[in-house]
């Protein structure tokens, strides 16, 4: 169970996003990366603010940019951090999501190349998630993405 308040805080912000108050919701991010001290903050807040701001998004430009700062700060994260928050997800279990964004964002953007590089990469971690409805609802965007991609 998380316990870390700043991911919680994060996980109200993906709420209104999910609830169609788009602008509301990045106000929120906003807010908190500013708390957490923007690029200086810690990783995995910076890494969840971040992927869940991308989804915020109306402009590919901007999703690309969030997306690629969550990336950037998966890779600082520690297994002690990450249990430390309560996340039940593992550090290794971030990247096939991460990827599989920024495939979707390249695509968008034209740039197929990309794109199927960061498939690549999100098929390649895609062992890290279990059996559960997170893992098959990130196994069916990468089948969505495969065949957009073709």
């Amino acid at each position: 169970m998380i316990t870390d308040p700043t991911i919680l805080r994060i996980g109200e912000a993906v709420q209104l996003n999910h609830g169609g108050e788009r602008e509301a919701a990045r106000r929120m991010f906003e807010e908190i990366w500013e708390e957490i001290g923007g690029e200086q903050g810690d990783p995995l807040q910076r890494c969840t603010l971040a992927h869940a701001m991308a989804d915020a998004q109306d402009d590919v430009e901007q999703e690309l940019l969030w997306d690629q700062r969550a990336l950037t700060a998966a890779g600082l994260i520690s297994k002690e951090r990450i249990a430390e928050a309560g996340v039940a997800l593992s550090v290794e279990g971030l990247y096939p999501s991460l990827h599989l964004n920024l495939s979707e964002c390249y695509r968008k953007l034209g740039d197929l190349d990309r794109a199927r590089e960061h498939l690549k990469q999100a098929q390649a971690t895609i062992g890290a998630l279990g059996d559960d409805p997170y893992g098959q609802l990130i196994r069916d965007g990468l089948k969505k993405v495969t065949e957009l991609l073709r």
